[in-house]
């Protein structure tokens, strides 16, 4: 039967007695009776090993550091164990003493006895903590991988799976209850002479038994909490990742990342072994779970080198098979580019130049290669993540103009610049792309139907607004004309009604300015989707405490023309956005169009329309059989007129609309500059509603004239705006028109608005705009297309 878990521990986590104890006390607090466990030696016993052997072949003296190090394990020895164990443990060590004393006397040392002297260490951990294991009543056997770990030698020793599953599979069935202690870092030849499994070969020794084993999960216990999204010692904002698929974490290691290294992952790849990277020292805290077959995107990674070296070469063949070659050195490039035909330049970590320098040479006849250069002021910054490419745009935007090209392949997008730029940049990349994603505060600014339309669009889009701005958009304050619920948590979409009945309070707008302000929001967009005189005023203060605004409400784009250009103004002198398509057209994007029009270098000349869907219903539905003012109210009736009929029936409305149409054509008009003829008589006009209603036939009369005689010329009557330029002479009118049957203005959808565009472009043939202008469904669209719009524009800042 497999067993569940192996545990690796490294010289940092056995760097003395307490650690020893630390670790028995995991094993015991986090293990079964019948974990596998690795080990590596203690503290830096290794490097004290090949300080001997170096001393040593120096005729240097090497008896008193020799004895310095079987101090260090005696005294280990002494904390840890109680008398018999401990004396059986100081027996051995002193044969251990004697063989090392010989092994250092020879003049002449083969590879086996060298890679022997360097062996012990990891001998000594997994002996002294299988005695330790067993002093707290634990089975547990310690075993040396020489006996398990078979290898053909090379540069690296290959390990003949086969025979070593076999042999480790009979280890696993003569000691079915017991924790095993296994030595990391070394394996056996078929003869049995110990080799070296290199750098991280204790980890490596990890996963490749745990994979022979079928084991699992493999738990590297290290000095570190897991993999972060970048190096906590230098983002301070770097988060833990609590889960990470295996090839991210292989492209992560092969870019330099620290905390795991390529070789050690190998072993895992098409198994059902996950690796759990934790710290000794706080066990009880989150940690990275890598999953070999997870199709999840974890967090992305930012990662850089300080140091890289950047070959250019120019060859007489195709990249591929010196990529090949490369990788079967296990010299894979960090990142490479084709400059031009045959002209490459590839990128190495700083240890691997003399290797890689010396595999190009050695095949430069068969590759032709007439130019080798090297470079080595360079340092890498790269963002690792299954959805690596999403992030390209940001990536780009943030690449000085001496930085490489941007390198990219399913996991990675990978860039090089000078090392003084590492630093800079790194930060730059996690604040965009990796660290907490930007977070955008939406203040809505009216509750009515059309601001309870908006929230129910958001809430459908925003889980994929989120996803593609790559970035936290959050409703966080509903105001309405006397409650305010502000939270800095965001509302919640789903019961935002009941929570704002329940929890709103009075405001007032110092009272919202300074709750504003407390809010941890990178930037914060405001909706006004009311008609308050009072909130336009506030315009200004908005955007002097940098929030951005989306108007559906008309009264700031048609003001004074003054106060409008000191709005305008102020957008100009900050990094600010201030978009109003919703405040004419609902919906349709006539905006839009204009400003395409003008960017494309055209002129516009003419514009025209019926900016009214209440006037359009009216007007289409009006035939004569009824008097107009039964067609009023039946309208009222419906809800398609304002409460008052007479703020349609004005053409107040439409005036305001096409003032904001001139002004974004670049016209510096005020409103008394658009003639205003109103439906309503002067006579009706200062009546309160309810003597209006009851005069409202004196409409009647003259309308029914006009229609009669429109009729008799094969034309219609239609409520109409616009705007032209007549001998270079501005002409704006907002009054009733007698069109022809076949005009653009005569057979509309009732409700429906038309924007009929004269330019330069468009002249016989005029561009026409129709649709819907008016609906709380269709106006909440343009607020929510303006509101990302805005976000878009922030997020390329």
């Amino acid at each position: 039967m497999a067993r569940g878990h192996l545990h690796k521990f490294g010289g940092s986590s056995l760097a003395d007695a307490d650690c020893y104890r630390r670790v028995a006390h995991i094993l015991l607090t986090h293990g079964n009776s019948d974990d596998l466990v690795v080990v590596s030696a203690a503290g830096k016993t290794t490097n004290f090993l090949y300080k001997l052997l170096s001393l040593r072949d120096s005729g240097q003296l090497w008896q008193e550091e020799l004895q310095v190090l079987i101090s260090y394990q005696q005294t280990l020895i002494e904390q840890l164990l109680s008398n018999e164990q401990a004396r059986d443990l100081r027996e051995r060590l002193s044969t251990d003493k004697s063989q090392l004393v010989s092994l250092l006397s020879l003049e002449q040392r083969n590879d086996y006895q060298l890679n022997q002297v360097v062996s012990f260490g990891e001998r000594w951990s997994a002996r002294l903590m299988a005695a330790l294991l067993r002093e707290t009543g634990v089975a547990a056997t310690h075993v040396d991988a020489c006996s398990i770990l078979v290898a053909e030698e090379g540069a690296v020793p290959n390990i003949l799976v086969q025979e070593s599953r076999d042999k480790v599979q009979a280890l696993l069935a003569l000691h079915p209850q017991e924790r095993l202690v296994i030595t990391g870092f070394i394996c056996a030849n078929r003869h049995g002479d110990t080799l070296l499994l290199g750098r991280n070969g204790s980890d490596f020794s990890a996963t490749l038994i745990a994979s022979l084993a079928d084991i699992e999960r493999v738990t590297i216990w290290t000095d570190v909490e897991g993999v972060f999204n970048a190096d906590p010692n230098k983002i301070n904002d770097a988060k833990l990742l609590k889960s990470m698929s295996l090839a991210e974490a292989d492209r992560l290691a092969r870019l330099g990342s620290p905390v795991l290294h390529s070789r050690t992952l190998q072993p895992l790849f098409n198994t059902d072994v996950s690796l759990a990277v934790r710290s000794s020292y706080a066990s009880h805290t989150d940690f990275t779970l890598i999953a070999p077959l997870s199709s999840s995107a974890s967090a992305p990674v930012v990662t850089n080198l300080n140091e890289v070296v950047l070959f250019s070469v120019k060859l007489n063949t195709d990249i591929a098979p010196v990529l090949t070659l490369l990788d079967e050195a296990g010299l894979t490039p960090l990142a490479y580019w084709e400059l031009a035909q045959h002209k490459f330049e590839l990128a190495f970590t700083l240890e691997s130049q003399k290797q890689v320098h010396s595999l190009l040479t050695q095949h430069a006849e068969q590759w032709a290669l007439d130019e080798l250069t090297m470079q080595t002021d360079l340092g890498l910054v790269a963002l690792v993540s299954a959805d690596a490419h999403h992030f390209r745009r940001s990536f780009a935007r943030l690449l000085s103009r001496d930085a490489k090209p941007i390198y990219q392949d399913s996991l990675s997008l990978v860039t090089l610049v000078p090392q003084a730029q590492v630093s800079l940049l790194t930060q730059k990349v996690h604040r965009r792309c990796a660290g907490p994603r930007m977070r955008i505060g939406v203040l809505l600014l009216g509750v009515g139907n059309i601001g309870e339309a908006w929230v129910d669009l958001f809430k459908r889009a925003s889980h994929t607004l989120d996803r593609e701005l790559e970035a936290s958009v959050a409703l966080i304050g509903v105001v309405g004309s006397q409650k305010a619920l502000i939270s800095n948590d965001g509302i919640r979409l789903n019961h935002w009604q009941q929570d704002y009945q329940a929890h709103a309070t009075d405001w007032d707008y110092d009272s919202l300015f300074e709750q504003l302000a407390q809010l941890s929001c990178d930037e914060i967009v405001a909706l006004d989707i009311s008609a308050s005189a009072t909130l336009t005023l506030q315009y200004p203060e908005l955007f002097a405490r940098g929030i951005h605004v989306v108007s559906a409400n008309k009264l700031a784009g048609s003001g004074p023309l003054p106060f409008y250009r000191e709005l305008k103004q102020q957008l100009s002198n900050r990094r600010l956005f201030w978009r109003y398509n919703a405040s004419c057209g609902a919906g349709l994007p006539i905006q839009h169009a204009l400003n395409d029009l003008r960017n494309s270098g055209d002129t516009i000349e003419a514009v025209g329309g019926i900016f009214s869907g209440t006037l359009c219903w009216l007007f289409e539905n009006y035939d004569g059989t009824k008097p107009f003012s039964e067609l009023v109210l039946e309208a009222r009736s419906l809800g398609i007129t304002e409460p008052d009929p007479r703020d349609d029936l004005s053409g107040r409305d439409m005036q305001r609309k096409l003032l904001i149409l001139a002004r974004e054509i670049g016209l510096a008009v005020e409103l008394d500059d658009i003639t205003l003829n109103s439906l309503v008589p002067k006579a009706l006009a200062e009546l309160s509603l309810e003597d209006f209603l009851l005069r409202i036939s004196e409409l009647d009369d003259d309308l029914l004239q006009q229609f009669t005689a429109a009729a008799e010329q094969n034309k219609v009557l239609r409520y109409v705006a616009s705007l032209d330029k007549v001998e270079g002479k501005l002409h704006a009118e907002v009054g009733l028109q007698w069109v022809d049957n076949h005009h653009p203005y005569a057979n509309l959808t009732p409700g429906d608005n038309v924007f009929v565009i004269r330019s330069a472009f468009y002249q016989g043939n005029p561009l026409i705009i129709r649709g819907p202008g008016a609906g709380r469904e269709v106006t909440a669209a343009a607020v929510q297309s303006d509101l990302v719009h805005i976000c878009r524009d922030l997020l390329q800042e």
